[in-house]
């Protein structure tokens, strides 16, 4: 299903912030939020149609352009959610990326908005991260304990071998090390042994194996002819 439907299945609660992204904006959704005391954090699509009501000083220093109480004029948005909202535009100085920011709060500074946001993105991270050191191909089951109970064992696989790399003082990256683990599971064999050899293959022998290989098939040819 899509993510947005998440939304249907959060309990709001009262004084709780609630950061996400573009994917959520459901603006009949996020006024069930804000009837219930809630408030959220999200960014605004480029087609937003809204209409200024106020303008609210920003400190330009610090990457904020302006700060603006607006109302949604969009046919179903506006029915959706007819409350005024905050509208943030930010310009990151990282990222020279300008960020429009939506939220149903009107207390906290304009930049505090933006950091909440930026804290967001460490989620993102994080998962990006999931994807690609945790040893996870396919899950062997699909119920919520299923997957919980495979991500944790993952994630315990990733932080022993981890233990074991600082205590080894290996230079040999976790990515490395948990390759040579996958391959050498059966093996009895100290751990430090195992991951501070180094195996080298004998590309020339191979090659002459190839060669003796490639002689015997023209002797044969000759042979034959």
């Amino acid at each position: 299903m899509h993510e947005v439907n998440i939304l249907d299945q959060l309990l709001p609660e009262p004084g709780a912030f609630y950061v996400m992204d573009r994917g959520f904006l459901d603006f009949e959704r996020l006024y069930r939020f804000h009837e219930a005391g809630s408030f959220f954090v999200t960014r605004g699509k480029s087609n937003l149609k809204v209409q200024r009501r106020y303008s609210h000083p920003v400190d330009r220093a610090t990457g904020l352009i302006c700060d603006q109480t607006v109302v949604l004029t969009g046919f179903y948005s506006h029915k959706g959610f007819e409350a005024p909202l905050r509208r943030i535009r930010f310009k990151d100085l990282e990222t020279d990326k300008t960020l429009i920011f939506l939220t149903n709060n009107f207390t906290l500074p304009a930049f505090t908005i933006t950091e909440l946001y930026r804290c967001r993105w460490q989620v993102e991270l994080f998962f990006k991260w999931i994807k690609q050191h945790l040893r996870i191909k396919a899950f062997f089951g699909t119920s919520e304990n299923a997957v919980k109970s495979q991500v944790w064992i993952a994630v315990s696989v990733y932080v022993l071998v981890a233990i074991v790399k600082k205590r080894l003082t290996l230079s040999a990256t976790l990515y490395e090390m948990l390759q040579i683990l996958s391959l050498t599971m059966f093996e009895r064999m100290p751990l430090d042994q195992l991951l501070a050899q180094t195996v080298i293959e004998d590309t020339d022998h191979i090659a002459d194996k190839q060669l003796i290989l490639f002689e015997n098939v023209g002797t044969l040819l000759v042979q034959n002819i």
